[in-house]
């Protein structure tokens, strides 16, 4: 098999952004901040709950263990088809420290968008609980403050390009993978319509891969936000008033 892959089309590029993003972890850690990626729809089978205990004990980094059996099914019924379906992933950064990001240009939740768009067929990007915002009202949907803590997390541990110290809560989708064994229609050089068909080996689901690589890429803006921030404040405490 050819060792240069696909190129930049291909996944594999994105292995030097996992190891950079293992020393970014190691850092991270020791300052107790804890980043977990999972996959939460696969197809149109869905997650009843997010249990990140289940995420490691699974081949499919899925995050409800009840559904296991369901996707076996379904994958099995893909590679015979020679066809592929997406996927719907998350990440959740715990202990995230307030202020990391700037108010403009370089807001912590546009970096990370930025970050988990570069990745290979993502094709959407949302923080927070977006799928109730456009039905709630601004009184329902916003983060009030109380004397100990934020009454909720809606906006996604974000508020105004800037980390309020809740957990930050990322989703993200895998669009299908186009190159499979499945004919499809199109062009040649000589603008003649041909059936083609790609061969080689294929993806069912290339979301299930994008779990390691979007960790790695929280880590590595984290990590650079909590440097830049460390080198512009020192040792001002940026704590908010809650109590203990």
């Amino acid at each position: 098999r050819d060792y240069r892959g696909g190129g930049r089309s291909s996944a594999r590029e994105t292995a030097m952004r996992v190891a950079a993003g293992a020393i970014a972890k190691k850092y991270l850690n020791s300052q107790g901040i804890k980043i977990t990626g999972y996959v939460s729809q696969i197809g149109s089978i869905k997650a009843d709950s997010i249990n990140f205990k289940d995420i490691e004990t699974n081949k499919y980094f899925f995050a409800d263990n009840k559904k296991i059996k369901d996707l076996d099914s379904m994958f099995i019924e893909l590679i015979e088809e020679g066809n592929s379906v997406g996927a719907k992933l998350g990440v959740c950064i715990e202990n995230c420290p307030v202020g990391l990001g700037e108010p403009v240009f370089d807001k912590l939740n546009a970096d990370l968008a930025k970050a988990i768009m570069s990745i290979n067929a993502v094709k959407s990007v949302a923080i927070g609980n977006v799928d109730e915002m456009l039905e709630l009202k601004g009184s329902e949907i916003r983060d009030e403050i109380r004397k100990d803590g934020f009454v909720s997390n809606n906006s996604g541990g974000i508020l105004g390009g800037i980390s309020n110290g809740d957990n930050i809560n990322i989703e993200f989708l895998i669009k299908p993978t186009s190159s499979i064994k499945a004919k499809a229609r199109s062009i040649n050089s000589d603008g003649e319509e041909v059936d083609i068909e790609v061969t080689g080996r294929h993806d069912p689901c290339v979301g299930l891969r994008a779990v390691p690589i979007a960790e790695a890429m929280c880590n590595l803006v984290i990590v650079d936000h909590f440097l830049r921030n460390r080198a512009q404040c020192g040792e001002i405490d940026q704590s908010l008033p809650f109590k203990k």
